[in-house]
């Protein structure tokens, strides 16, 4: 009897205490369910609308900056530095004296070349008023002609490495760090200092094959550079290589820009844009109206219910190009149409709303 008495008990206690789980989950779910039937305030949202803006269809690629003149200047013969002419940084012209060499044992070598050659031209002279009078042999004139021309000769050639001894400016350009020191031996074609031409400047870049048609000379370039990312550097198609890389079946492309302020540097990364000289009208949203996703990208767009109401319903749409933070819209919009501009994912479909921001954007063309 005391052992089904206590299980008895214990069936109980299991009873209520089962019960009062069951019952304060049956009253939340009651709550839950009022709550959810209750009317919700509509959602805050930014919209604009989809506007129609005329654009130049353009090619996108990648590519480097490169100067149009750009060399580490070296010497061609060897020696110690007796003077530095110029400091990092420098812009100079062409032909401006950079570094010189000693020339002491130089100097020497022409002044011996020289006196070589006047003792050759005065033995030349002798013999060419001798041969008149059949003093001397023809052979003999021609001996002290020959060594008259190789003695002139050698002093050419004693003076010409003399000039070596003087490095220059090669062209137009700005100077890098310098990297010899004065009173330095130097070994020839020893780095001295990189010298660039910056203004105007290349950008060297790569299209795909099936683009060809629609690159060509002449055709405007606009370059950006992480440097700089607000400005936008123009320039023109200067040249397109005569072959294709079988390997990646790409072809390069060479475009000339404009650098008067010198912010672009060789060996930047920079995005091209290759624009064909003709216009299109493409209907345009701003790049944050549209959710990218794997399965198809979409935007939010803002319409009256029944009932008047303004609600959201998701649209897929195919987009195109993003240019100044604004996005080409292919198929799925029209122009005028209003669409979601910002909070894209606290929005489901069907979603009461109310605009509490109408983006009103400028409807200049882009050129």
């Amino acid at each position: 009897m005391r052992t089904a008495s206590r299980f008895l008990i214990a069936i109980i206690f299991l009873v209520v205490v089962l019960g009062g789980i069951f019952g304060y989950k049956f009253y939340q779910f009651g709550q839950m369910k009022e709550m959810m039937s209750q009317p919700q305030p509509p959602a805050q949202i930014s919209a604009t609308d989809a506007l129609i803006e005329t654009w130049t269809p353009s090619v996108k690629a990648v590519g480097s900056i490169t100067a149009v003149n750009g060399i580490e200047v070296a010497n061609e013969v060897p020696g110690v530095i007796e003077s530095i002419h110029f400091e990092s940084g420098d812009k100079v012209k062409q032909g401006d004296i950079l570094i010189r060499l000693n020339t002491e044992i130089d100097e020497a070598a022409v002044r011996t070349q020289r006196a070589n050659a006047q003792l050759a031209e005065q033995e030349f002279k002798r013999i060419s008023d001798l041969l008149p009078r059949r003093a001397v042999s023809q052979s003999q004139y021609d001996e002290s002609k020959a060594n008259f021309d190789a003695a002139r000769a050698r002093v050419n050639e004693a003076e010409a490495q003399l000039s070596k001894k003087v490095i220059r400016a090669p062209f137009d350009g700005t100077l890098g760090i310098r990297m010899v020191d004065q009173g330095e031996y130097i070994a020839t074609g020893t780095p001295i200092v990189e010298i660039n031409m910056l203004d105007p400047i290349y950008v060297d870049y790569t299209l795909s094959e099936k683009n060809l048609p629609d690159v060509a000379r002449g055709y405007s370039v606009i370059a950006t550079v992480a440097a700089v990312p607000e400005q936008e550097f123009e320039g023109k198609v200067s040249a397109i290589n005569t072959s294709v890389n079988p390997e990646t079946r790409t072809v390069r492309i060479r475009a000339t820009l404009d650098n008067p302020e010198g912010l672009l540097r060789p060996g930047m990364f920079a995005t091209v844009q290759t624009r064909q000289p003709v216009a299109d009208e493409v209907v345009t949203i701003p790049r944050t109206a549209v959710s990218y996703n794997t399965y198809g990208d979409f935007v939010f767009v803002v319409e009256e219910n029944d009932e008047g109401v303004l609600v959201v319903n998701r649209r897929t749409i195919t987009a195109g190009q993003t240019r100044d933070k604004r996005v080409a819209i292919l198929s799925g919009l029209e122009a005028g149409e209003k669409v979601v501009s910002k909070g894209l994912l606290r929005l489901r479909a069907g979603q009461k709303v109310e605009i509490q921001e109408d983006e009103k954007p400028s409807q200049e063309a882009s050129e």
